[in-house]
């Protein structure tokens, strides 16, 4: 066996490794969530848990209903991504298309920034500045609401979503640019009509990733939002997410085994479901777009 041959198959075989320990990760939290929830699920009906409108576990009266949960999740989220998507695909934008080369060596890394930050300076950022700052203009809003941490999650997920989306942008090729720009297309309506829409599976995945951050964060949704599991649309009142509800019981004393301690992972699998829907509607998006270019 030759030197080049054997180089070879040590690097396939430390591939198959790597391959091989991301797949078995991945099978063993879906299995320890699926063993642990079932666990759940033998005391307590999924109609009560996908219908009940109270989510009281730890109380006397006990209730097992998922969906203030879920209310609280989306609605942090929702405002985290009417905040990150419009501004990320904005700020892609600009530095793709009108940025020179200097603003966006500049521009970019300062951005990034942003990612390095502890997301526990995020929640008591938007608990001790963004929510006194909402009060000024919003007399009526609680200490603990929605709207404060949903407006700093979608700064922490900018850069994710600017940062992907811009490179997908520039990974379009210069020729359909110019093929635009020959037409008598501006560089604005190039960019809104030929750059975008080539690079749309990019910022689609960019999208999809932001949301998915969004969805998942824990600590700013757990210091500024509050513990207050209520089933409501309502950004100026304290809510509770399922990371946070999930950050609440293991921090306590609540004991291994019992019921109360399952309602974790039972809330840790509606959280997996979710972002797995996200990623199957990002993959036939990419599908669709793959096929009308065809």
């Amino acid at each position: 066996m030759t030197l080049r041959r054997f180089n070879e198959i040590l690097f396939q075989v430390i591939l198959l490794i790597a391959t091989s320990i991301t797949v078995f990760t991945t099978v063993g939290i879906v299995a320890v969530l699926l063993y642990q929830s079932a666990l759940f699920f033998k005391e307590v009906s999924l109609k009560e848990f996908l219908t009940d409108t109270q989510w009281t576990p730890l109380f006397t009266e006990k209730h097992f209903g998922i969906l203030p949960l879920l209310a609280g999740t989306f609605l942090t989220s929702t405002i985290a991504m009417a905040v990150a998507l419009p501004m990320g695909l904005i700020i892609a934008v600009f530095l793709s298309e009108y940025a020179s080369s200097k603003v966006r060596g500049i521009v970019k890394p300062i951005l990034e920034i942003l990612t390095a930050v502890p997301t526990v300076v995020y929640g008591y950022f938007a608990l001790l500045f963004v929510t006194p700052l909402l009060k000024k203009v919003i007399p009526s809003i609680a200490g603990f609401n929605a709207l404060s941490p949903g407006i700093v999650m979608g700064i922490m997920i900018l850069p994710i979503v600017a940062s992907l989306s811009e490179d997908a942008l520039r990974a379009v090729p210069n020729s359909l640019r110019e093929a635009a720009y020959a037409l008598g297309a501006d560089r604005f309506t190039t960019a809104l009509k030929v750059v975008i829409p080539t690079a749309f599976s990019g910022i689609m995945a960019a999208f999809i990733l932001g949301i998915s951050r969004a969805i998942g964060e824990t600590m700013i949704v757990t210091i500024a939002a509050g513990q207050r599991p209520v089933l409501t649309l309502n950004p100026l009142v304290p809510i509770e997410t399922i990371t946070a509800y999930i950050v609440q019981v293991s921090l306590g004393d609540v004991p291994t085994g019992t019921l109360e301690y399952h309602t974790i992972f039972a809330a840790g699998l509606a959280l997996f479901v979710i972002t797995f829907v996200f990623n199957v509607v990002s993959y036939l998006l990419k599908k669709r777009t793959w096929e009308r270019s065809r």
